[in-house]
């Protein structure tokens, strides 16, 4: 039987969130941020030549400039303020979290509550610039070895660097923002947008080619099939749990005695949501970056990265699923689901798991189970995005194709939509307490007091 709470989430409408005049203050502070970040993707980098730009990516677009343009919202193809995205962000959080279990001081600082976060996402600030000027040069170098620029030097090379340094600072205090301010993940909306704003490009060109007969109306039509078939996967997936059975005993408070009650600790399959597709994909774009923009002028370390490394080769395959599978349990484990703080809760609440002892006996149950279900969440993440990858490379699409994407895509929607419920029923929760304040008042018959 469903509980109050899934009946009222259950009867949500529309009229409903026209009168949450908070939820919708939220919505319309994340969309004009978004609209922000998508005006910025338009803006270019000072000094680069831009039919020279728009013939060389025409020529990666189905490869490498397509994994890139899928994560900075086709900045990269237009070399925007916002080229670099929010890679160098993401990708010194990942440092500073592998950081923070395994070097003291830092273990440390986690332990601090939220003094301590602060200091770490300081750290990660700093993280992000060091990152964000080592990419931002090594771009710079590769515009101008490729002959994009139009007056290479260092003045050129110094204000690429600025634009994109700064362009991605702007979009890590964007997420942040509408973290705070406004409905859903900041920095994975981001991500969102990007993808989404392409998508119409790329189905355009992708029907194009149909028209023009580089592809079957077979491989088309298998095309949107799989497309749905991972999406409905996904979604199945995301929403999947595993449950683990709670008791609480009798407990007394003054001379009245509660019977015992029993609830459910759910455990998603996949936990860590989309963060690993994220984090393993940001490792790669650094040499694909590097590499795109030095065109046939790379040296002999990067040609061989390329050869071995390249999309849809074996190693890229192979290095994809590890970082996959290793960030799935490392994130799972460090930030979505901390087995010894479930099971210290559980302790201090009077709970515990029918047949094993409360304590240290109860994480080990708890990190047996985890690590089993984790099994099935890294191979549905690492099946997700690599199976378009593969495909894409079979039939040789003529542009980029991810799971990733739509792993993002399809999670970051899910979750922005819990979000959106949650203020909703907040909302109502609030409008059934005033309701109940102004009976109890007309009950008792009391008056207003009015001054005089």
């Amino acid at each position: 039987m469903a509980s109050a709470a899934e009946q009222m989430a259950a009867n949500l409408s529309w009229g409903a969130l026209g009168k949450a005049t908070d939820l919708r203050q939220r919505i319309f502070f994340t969309i004009g941020l978004l609209i922000v970040y998508r005006l910025g993707t338009y803006i270019p980098v000072p000094g680069i030549d831009g039919g020279a730009l728009r013939n060389f990516m025409s020529d990666v677009s189905a490869g490498l400039g397509g994994i890139l343009n899928m994560f900075t919202g086709g900045a990269i193809s237009r070399m925007g303020i916002f080229a670099l995205g929010i890679m160098p962000y993401i990708s010194a959080s990942i440092i500073v979290q592998l950081l923070s279990s395994m070097w003291a001081p830092l273990e440390q600082l986690k332990k601090e509550g939220e003094q301590g976060k602060k200091k770490l996402n300081q750290y990660t600030r700093y993280g992000t610039v060091a990152l964000a000027l080592f990419q931002a040069y090594g771009i710079a170098a590769s515009l101008e070895t490729g002959n994009l620029a139009h007056e290479p030097g260092l003045f050129f090379k110094a204000g690429v660097v600025i634009t994109l340094v700064g362009g991605t600072m702007f979009l890590m205090w964007l997420g942040e923002q509408i973290t705070a301010r406004g409905i859903g993940n900041g920095i994975s909306l981001i991500i969102f947008v990007g993808i989404v704003a392409e998508i119409p490009a790329a189905l355009a060109q992708f029907f194009s080619q149909g028209r023009s007969g580089a592809i079957s109306p077979a491989v088309i039509i298998g095309v949107i099939v799989m497309v749905v078939a991972v999406i409905a996967f996904v979604v199945f997936m995301e929403r999947a749990l595993r449950k683990i059975h709670i008791q609480y005993p009798r407990r007394q408070v003054g001379m009245k005695i509660y019977d015992g009650g029993s609830s459910h600790l759910p455990i998603k399959v996949n936990p860590a949501g989309v963060i690993p597709a994220i984090f393993a994909s940001s490792l790669l774009l650094l040499p694909t970056t590097i590499a795109a923009f030095s065109h046939s002028q790379t040296g002999p370390v990067m040609s061989t990265i390329l050869a071995y490394f390249g999309p849809g080769q074996p190693l890229y395959l192979l290095f994809f699923t590890a970082m996959i599978v290793f960030f799935a349990y490392f994130y799972t484990h460090n930030v979505a689901f901390k087995v010894d703080e479930v099971a210290d809760n559980l302790k201090n609440q009077g709970g515990f798991i029918p047949g094993i002892r409360p304590g240290k006996k109860t994480e080990e149950h708890l990190e047996y189970i985890v690590n089993r279900v984790l099994v099935i969440g890294a191979a549905y993440l690492a099946f997700v995005c690599l199976l378009p990858e593969i495909i894409r490379h079979q039939l040789t699409i003529p542009f980029y194709f991810g799971g990733t994407s739509v792993l993002i895509v399809v999670s970051v929607t899910m979750d922005t939509i819990n979000q959106i419920q949650s203020h909703l029923l907040a909302h109502q929760y609030e409008g059934l307490i005033e309701k109940s304040q102004l009976r109890g008042r007309k009950r008792t018959g009391a008056k207003p007091v009015t001054r005089r």
